[in-house]
């Protein structure tokens, strides 16, 4: 090992190792395990919760906007620290949801509005119109 240290986030320790027969340098991140958090969905089933599964969908609200990717990964990280906070090891998905479109409302009012029309599963324009005057 050359080098070990607490990384840019403070969140894990950055270590550089070197191979004694090639001299390839290497990076690895530690972090602290973390009990897996729950997503218990409306039909009382349950599944890990999965940032890439959160983030694909993110990605789909904000297509042809301009909305950076470490945009929507913050927005994640920070429901994730959220929840973690709680010092619960499960959520709700509709606290879930609703967590993701408050601060999604902040970023971007299109995406707000697909992410919801997903999230909500609207029945009809009705329901739509409503989230539309709720943005105001």
């Amino acid at each position: 090992m050359i080098d070990s240290r607490p990384s840019d986030d403070g969140a894990s320790i950055r270590r550089r190792r070197e191979c004694l027969e090639c001299g390839a340098r290497f990076t690895t991140y530690e972090r602290q395990n973390e009990s897996p958090l729950v997503v218990v969905k409306n039909d009382k089933s349950s599944e890990h919760f999965d940032r890439n599964k959160l983030l694909r969908g993110l990605m789909n609200a904000t297509v042809k906007r301009d909305v950076p990717i470490a945009k929507l990964e913050a927005l994640i990280d920070d429901v994730e620290s959220e929840i973690r906070n709680t010092l619960k090891n499960e959520v709700r998905s509709k606290v879930l949801g609703e967590m993701v479109l408050a601060r999604l409302k902040d970023i971007d009012d299109v995406a707000y509005i697909r992410f919801a029309s997903v999230y909500k599963d609207f029945k009809d324009i009705a329901e739509f119109r409503q989230a539309l005057k709720g943005m105001h």
